[in-house]
């Protein structure tokens, strides 16, 4: 096998040709850690190779965010800086590109205050609601990657020594975004043409509605009148498409935000806000999360659903098949990236844009007005199972299953 350094490079090109696709004289926004600089490195040289005008690094480290969760002043955590509102927007109206790195160890804020992290997940959504908005709607390119670090590689292969762990993950990594294909870009493109033939079948159904059914499971999820199912490559205003998740294996929509009924069970472990939720079950009433109940971390999950409104309803439905690669590599990875495109999944908060008809250049009236929930929290979490099965309902009432034992019907 070739050294890794020859694998990071051949990942950085990946991230920066298929992920972003950064264009000449692009501006290109990446959020990092400092643990994982030479990666970083790499992908800043194939953008500038790429043509990017400017490469701009966020730098974060996680043994400073948990000092500062253990020993800052509580208000710390109420506010947001509008500096860092503001850094964002103006990468966004020059047109950047934005390259997000996820590489914290899942327990990195493991017994921080609850009320502490609620907090700040407030502050920062609402701080950076427009930007968020500006991603959801793909006004700008945009990409999320994984890199391995020591603390995650641990929680994932805990009975190996830290450099075997480190180097399964990145094993793993790289299986899950193709990077051993013959040729990783044509791979994807072959995988875009896949995820989309599934989006093309959805949207020429015009489902009413979707019936969720497994152990632990038994939901109804009403779809709105305009909704679009998407998946794989997304295209930005300027016709330049975009790879949001590296890997991604799912095809998603909008629910209707007051039309889910019924409650749905966890099937893997949550990893939000440096915590790891686990075994949880919501219940739901006309959208919204009436009961939120977990063995780990509930006390999380319920500041989760306390953001605000919007996080007590549901954004985002996601379909992927049980017999998908990141699910029979048998790894839970304790990351969100990895184990939603393992399984069938929703999120609690904010629907995305783009998954009405002509969503992308409503405003958040006009999206509500659709069906499309607002909120400052979007967090996935995953459902599916080889045992579930999915019915979609037509309008005229017409069952056609969808998903049978874990996989397309």
């Amino acid at each position: 096998m070739e050294p890794l350094e020859q694998q990071l490079a051949r990942y950085a090109e990946l991230i920066v040709k298929v992920g972003a696709n950064v264009q000449q004289g692009q501006e290109v926004f990446v959020v990092s850690q400092i643990e994982i600089a030479p990666l970083t490195r790499l992908v800043a040289a194939a953008a500038y190779e790429a043509g990017a005008s400017n490469v701009y690094v966020d730098w974060s480290d996680d043994a400073v965010s948990r000092l500062k969760y253990d020993h800052a002043h509580p208000e710390v955590f109420r506010t947001f800086p509008a500096w860092e509102t503001l850094k964002r927007n103006s990468f966004v109206e020059k047109g950047a590109c934005f390259i997000s790195f996820v590489s914290s160890g899942p327990d990195v804020l493991k017994g921080v205050d609850p009320q502490r992290i609620g907090d700040y997940q407030k502050a920062a959504g609402a701080g950076l609601a427009e930007f968020r908005r500006a991603i959801q709607s793909d006004k700008v390119a945009w990409t999320v990657a994984a890199a391995a670090s020591n603390d995650w590689a641990q929680k994932v292969f805990p009975g190996d020594a830290p450099e075997i762990a480190l180097s399964k993950l990145w094993l793993a990594i790289f299986d899950a975004v193709r990077l051993h294909a013959e040729d990783p870009v044509e791979a994807w493109r072959e995988h875009d043409r896949v995820l989309h033939s599934k989006v093309d079948w959805l949207n020429g159904l015009r489902l009413r509605k979707l019936h969720y059914k497994a152990a632990g499971t038994d939901l109804t999820v009403e779809l709105p009148d305009r909704h679009l199912w998407v998946g794989a490559s997304s295209v930005a205003p300027d016709g330049v498409n975009f790879m949001a998740n590296m890997p991604t294996e799912e095809v998603f929509t909008a629910p209707r935000r007051d039309g889910v009924n019924g409650y749905v069970s966890s099937t893997k472990p949550l990893s939000y806000a440096g915590n790891i939720i686990d075994r949880f079950k919501l219940t739901f009433v006309l959208g919204r999360i009436v009961k939120a109940e977990a063995e780990e971390g509930e006390e999380i999950l319920q500041q989760l659903v306390e953001t605000d409104e919007g996080s007590h309803y549901l954004g985002e439905m996601a379909l992927v098949p049980h017999r998908s690669p990141i699910s029979e590599s048998n790894i839970l990875f304790y990351n969100t990236l990895f184990d939603e495109n393992a399984s069938n999944h929703f999120a609690i908060g904010s629907g995305y844009a783009f998954n009405v008809e002509g969503g992308k250049t409503m405003t958040p009236e006009e999206l509500a007005a659709n069906g499309v929930n607002t909120s400052i929290a979007h967090v996935d979490f995953m459902i599916g199972s080889a045992e579930m099965d999915i019915d979609g309902y037509q309008e005229d009432g017409t069952v056609v299953p969808i998903f049978r034992s874990g996989n397309w019907a």
